[in-house]
């Protein structure tokens, strides 16, 4: 009820990997000394640390109690202390303050530490933090529990939204926030008598344990014989003694039997993680059915942008319609450029879209993928982001000092987002680098939301980016391909939504509103990065200064545009069956039936008996009857940059449009409001499906 983060995006696919041809001359067009920023210098090397001759530990996050890890028991009996005073507040009679301040004061509490921890125990290198943030975070969950099912409190609430507030009344944000804390609760089983919430939370642990096994078992590598495979395939493969095993798709292998062979054993439907997805779709339905919900699918989309699984599945079988020609289209020019690669068999198989399509891509650049690097340094990156930033919000990116016991790796750069007016907005910690154990994932993570404070002050958001660049190499920098280039660009956005939101309260702050909307803008700077005109504006050799050639810059935006029905279409497969697995059960049959007639009919190739794709797509759990997210935010993103940004991507006034009617309100109203009154146009299906139809086809 009272955390929440929007964590990893919805993977796009590999249009944005541009290769090229070898023997290319060098690029550069106009050459010009190399004179970097203080912001693209810094981020052209490795932090570098001033000597601190204080030397005073400030604690990981400026958190005082974090100085070491056992800090985290601390702020454990923090939050139970404070969270004990604010239920008791809150049915309090003769209570001073408004109910829904005192319950953004107990999200926040809970938020700040929960939140942080969240992202400590996954990213931070040292165990012994790890551990203490992992068990802070179960401890967290636990009194989260214990208030999702407090009775007192949420009668209090009740009470309220009924009756009004005896303490100044109650406004449209008050009602607002006053009620996603009872539709929480909703969801939660507070209405449900004792025997039914006991399920409830029953049913909650085994889903969550469930959810841990298919994640665990979707990235699980597989074990064949080697006397499985033919002898001149089991070479490609990893040797374990007499087996092999196969760690992934090989999907850019050049060899069609490699990626038909790891296709087909990488994607073998075992047993037992069939019975796991089973058991955790059947498991989600029950909870759904035990608070009122026909469907998980129902219980899941409250709130949102689609509002029901109903106009989902309108929005991607009409959207499914009108690509089918297009994608048909896009499928018959892999297979001519699989005939000029000398393949015997033309047809185009699953294994074959991204190796050929890729191929097709380079094709169009014409540019050799290490001749592009030189002109993508994170620095040169930064600069482009900055400069973007500061011409469409007034806002600026600088790096600073953090202070002595803040970071959790040396490699690790602090922001300050600071507008030109309204002083800093907030902090951006960029953990960017590549290292042992982190996990490979791109990642918005959210340490402190921000909210009025009682004093009339502003406590201001921090954030935490996570990608996975190559390190800085003696004087070489990290050098972004155009694939690390987008989800650069899709990360900020995550962070500035964050950073431009200004909510009243916390729990309503920057990205926690529902995933249809939180993708938005991270989405929208896809649109920005695709754009010649802004990657002009930076794309410049780290060495030479040179910038870009103008063809080359032609053909790097057009080399992305290709494919994009198939690739959409592929999206359209994966979130309808997402859809039918948390539509109506029992299912009536398995979820590799459900998968092959999907398949079948929505997307342009056919199913391949014996495999299980399903069992490999952990966004099942993170993103559960919530994978059109991505399709949905893309067509609202195309529309606001048809009409605010196409013409001049720079253009301050719409940029400030843009800050005041979405980003700042966070999720303090409903989303489809809030894209509407950008827009000035009522949201229907046919809109947003004609959105990405002229987008693929402009």
């Amino acid at each position: 009820m009272f955390c929440h983060r929007i964590g990893q995006h919805i993977p796009r696919s590999c249009s944005s990997f541009i290769y090229g041809p070898k023997g290319q001359g060098p690029l550069g067009g106009h050459r010009r000394v190399t004179t970097w920023t203080p912001l693209a210098g810094a981020f052209n090397t490795k932090p570098g640390r001033k000597i601190n001759w204080k030397n005073e530990n400030v604690g990981l996050f400026q958190i005082p109690e974090l100085k070491d890890h056992s800090g985290f028991y601390l702020l454990q009996e923090g939050v139970r202390e404070v969270t004990e005073t604010l239920c008791n507040e809150t049915v309090d009679p003769h209570r001073q303050r408004k109910i829904v301040q005192v319950f953004d004061d107990l999200s926040d509490s809970l938020c700040k530490v929960a939140d942080m921890a969240d992202f400590v125990r996954v990213a931070h290198p040292d165990k012994r933090y790890a551990d203490a943030a992992e068990d802070t975070c179960s401890e967290i969950g636990v009194l989260v529990e214990k208030l999702n099912t407090n009775v007192s409190i949420h009668s209090a609430l009740k009470h309220v939204i009924e009756n009004g507030d005896h303490v100044d009344g109650i406004d449209v944000i008050d009602k607002r926030v006053a009620e996603l804390f009872m539709f929480d609760f909703e969801q939660s089983g507070i209405h449900l008598e004792e025997s039914k919430r006991q399920k409830f939370v029953e049913l909650n642990e085994s889903i969550l344990a469930l959810s841990s096994y298919f994640v665990q078992g979707a990235q699980r590598p597989i074990h064949v014989p080697k006397a499985s495979l033919p002898q001149n395939l089991r070479h490609v493969f990893a040797l374990d003694g007499d087996n092999i095993y196969v760690t992934g798709l090989f999907s850019d292998h050049y060899s069609d039997l490699v990626r038909e062979a790891a296709y087909k054993i990488y994607l073998y439907p075992h047993e037992n993680q069939l019975n796991i997805l089973h058991s955790l779709l059947s498991q989600r339905n029950e909870l759904a059915n035990l608070v009122g919900f026909p469907t998980y699918a129902h219980r899941a989309l409250g709130g949102t942008v689609a509002k029901t699984p109903e106009n989902v599945m309108e929005f991607l079988t009409t959207l499914a319609g009108r690509l089918k020609d297009k994608s048909n289209e896009d499928f018959k020019m892999m297979s001519r450029y699989k005939h000029k690669q000398g393949a015997q068999d033309i047809n185009v198989y699953p294994w074959d879209v991204s190796y050929y399509s890729g191929i097709a891509r380079h094709e169009k650049c014409n540019v050799k993928s290490s001749k592009l690097a030189p002109f993508f340094s994170l620095g040169a990156c930064m600069e482009g982001l900055n400069n973007l930033f500061k011409s469409i919000f007034g806002v600026t990116l600088e790096n600073v000092d953090p202070s002595p016991g803040e970071l959790w790796h040396s490699d690790i750069y602090k922001l300050a987002v600071t507008h030109e007016t309204d002083g800093v907005l907030g902090h951006i910690y960029c953990d960017f680098f590549e290292r042992v154990d982190k996990p490979n994932q791109d990642c918005h993570f959210t340490i402190r939301g921000g909210r009025e404070n009682s004093d009339g002050s502003y406590q201001t958001p921090a954030v935490v980016l996570m990608l996975n660049l190559p390190p800085p190499q003696g004087r070489v920098p990290s050098l972004l391909t155009p694939g690390t280039l987008d989800n650069l660009f899709h990360e900020f956005g995550h962070a500035m939504h964050s950073m431009l939101g200004r909510t009243k309260y916390q729990h309503v702050t920057g990205t926690r509103c529902s995933t249809d909307f939180a993708e938005v803008p991270s989405v929208l700077m896809e649109y920005f990065v695709s754009d010649k005109r802004v990657l002009s504006s930076f794309a410049r050799h780290y060495k030479t200064g040179e910038s870009l050639p103008e063809n080359v810059l032609d053909n790097i935006c057009a080399s992305r545009k290709m494919f994009q029905a198939s690739d959409t279409s592929l999206q359209v497969f994966y979130s309808i069956t997402d859809q039918l697995y948390h539509g109506k059960h029992p299912l009536g049959r398995s979820t590799t039936d459900i998968l092959a007639d999907t398949q079948n009919q929505f997307y342009g190739l056919p199913y391949v008996p014996g495999t299980g794709w399903q069992l490999r797509f952990s966004h099942l759990v993170g993103y559960g009857a919530k994978y059109y997210s991505y399709l949905m935010s893309r067509s609202v993103a195309a529309k606001i940059w048809q009409q605010y940004f196409k013409e001049d991507p720079f253009c301050r006034a719409s940029g400030e449009r843009y800050r005041r009617e979405m980003l700042s309100h966070g999720g303090g109203k409903p989303p489809q409001d809030l894209i509407e009154a950008m827009l000035g146009e009522s949201l229907t299906t046919s809109g947003l499906v004609q959105s990405l139809v002229d987008d693929i086809e402009g």
